[in-house]
């Protein structure tokens, strides 16, 4: 059946994962098995993608447990298009591991937690059921902890434990507050639970769920005031690491909070969605600031992850068809850009042996190809037309402006503005000026990986009008929840 084809984006890197643990001592070997694994998965989530575009989502009722009674698992526009991201940042990773990952930090088990962490982050893509996406987040969060302190250092100690105490405050947040919404509804079906909380009109102690739930998600994805763990955290593992991090991990707690509170909470919107209105532009306003103040190139792009779930939060609150397409835009474009930049930093900063940007100067001479694809990747990255930020930033600040949310849509100009300067502060301190002696030569398998995301963020740009229906099409699914209620509660 075409539904057990929904088990294995999950399944596959699970599986391999498990399996490379016994090969921790044969670099080469597992290094291919990786190529052919994430190649596997790419082709798998192409295909599970084009069918759910072209026929139908796919429901897996796992163990033959009807829904909502059994655990299941939905492919539907919006978890097919976040699948693929995953498994085109997977194979960008695997491109740049493959030179900058060494056989010691393979003997550590960088590939076997490599492998979780992308089964975890698909499988709360594709779940049906709230408590099972507690379940891969922590699945995903647990590789995250092995990742953040391969290489052994005492940053990454130090960044380690307060990473890991925040996380596991926000988890057994996530664990009781599930348990609360299952005492007032009797159910952890996200459909059901869309559906018996549309019944009552989703009263108060629904609406406190709700906050408590964003409170999670919020954690989850560094919104302010709850992003102080994110930015040091980001920068002290290997530049592969960061990137799938920066890329991966915050965009889980923002795909959530857009299938939680378009699918369940969407009933007291003067409440919960004008609070995440101006959440996102504290948000946004934080990050920039926080990316400004700093010479750190690591923790300038670290930051740059803040606005733009900023960003994201304000079309989730906005609720329109239109400012949800843009956060599924936006989203999409912020996971190949991220992870593009983290790969550009970590080889400029081998390039010139430190992070301090003071310190860099003319690296255009050594290394031109680096120095433009920097600048190319800070354009798409400020939302520069024609690039896929440009298309993102758009549709938001458009639906924004429809909404009357005048000075929110302003602090997002005033935000994008301040985030081109802080990025094209690195192209110009790092790449300009008098020639600072490099340590060592750019990796090509880096710029391979960086350039695959940087011409894919193009493509989302200047091939807007052809992949814009499909992003429409699947925000159109979100606004109205019946949809995917009807399809999974189906008789």
């Amino acid at each position: 059946m075409m539904s057990n084809l929904v088990f294995l984006p999950i399944f596959i890197p699970l599986f391999v994962g498990a399996l490379l643990v016994f090969l921790k001592n044969r670099h080469q070997l597992t290094i291919k098995i990786s190529y052919l694994t994430v190649l596997l998965n790419l082709g798998l989530s192409i295909f599970l993608s084009y069918f759910v575009f072209t026929h139908h989502p796919l429901v897996l009722e796992t163990g033959g447990w009807k829904a909502p009674f059994g655990i299941i698992l939905v492919a539907d526009k919006l978890s097919v298009i976040m699948t693929l991201s995953v498994n085109v940042i997977a194979l960008a990773s695997v491109i740049f591991a493959s030179s900058s990952v060494t056989s010691k930090m393979t003997k550590h088990y960088f590939y076997p937690l490599f492998f979780i962490l992308i089964a975890g982050v698909s499988g709360a893509f594709l779940t049906g059921d709230l408590f099972n996406l507690f379940v891969f987040f922590e699945v995903l969060l647990m590789a995250s902890y092995g990742l953040i302190i391969i290489g052994g250092s005492k940053q990454q100690f130090r960044e380690s434990v307060k990473y890991i105490l925040l996380n596991l405050f926000s988890s057994i947040l996530f664990v009781t507050t599930v348990a609360f919404l299952y005492s007032v509804t009797g159910t952890v079906n996200m459909a059901q639970l869309g559906e018996r909380v549309a019944e009552v009109e989703q009263q108060g102690i629904l609406t406190g769920i709700a906050i408590l739930l964003f409170v999670v998600f919020a954690t989850k994805g560094a919104l302010f005031p709850l992003y102080f763990w994110l930015p040091k955290s980001y920068i002290v593992p290997s530049p592969v690491v960061s990137a799938l991090f920066g890329a991966l991990l915050t965009k889980v707690g923002v795909y959530s909070m857009l299938r939680v509170y378009t699918l369940i909470f969407s009933h007291k919107l003067e409440l919960t969605h004008t609070f995440f209105i101006w959440v996102a532009a504290i948000t946004m306003l934080i990050g920039v600031i926080g990316a400004l103040s700093t010479s750190n190139v690591k923790l300038i792009i670290a930051y740059n992850i803040m606005p733009a779930i900023g960003f994201m939060l304000l079309g989730i609150g906005t609720f329109s068809a239109e400012s949800l397409a843009g956060t599924i835009y936006y989203l999409i474009h912020d996971m190949a850009i991220k992870a593009a930049l983290f790969f550009l930093a970590g080889l400029l900063v081998w390039h010139a042996g430190t992070s301090n940007l003071n310190k860099m100067g003319g690296y255009i001479k050594t290394s031109p190809l680096l120095g433009w694809m920097f600048f190319i990747a800070a354009l798409i990255l400020a939302g520069i037309p024609p690039f896929s930020g440009f298309i993102g930033k758009y549709l938001l600040l458009r639906g924004a402006f429809d909404e009357e949310h005048y000075f929110v849509a302003g602090i997002g100009l005033l935000s994008s503005l301040l985030i081109l300067f802080s990025v094209i502060r690195i192209f110009i301190g790092a790449f300009w000026g008098e020639l600072k002696e490099p340590k060592e030569k750019v990796r090509r398998s880096g710029l391979v990986a960086s350039g695959l995301l940087i011409a894919i963020s193009i493509l989302l740009g200047v091939g807007a009008e052809w992949f814009y229906p499909y992003i429409q099409s699947a925000a159109d699914n979100l606004i109205d929840p019946q949809i995917y209620i009807d399809f999974v509660l189906k008789e």
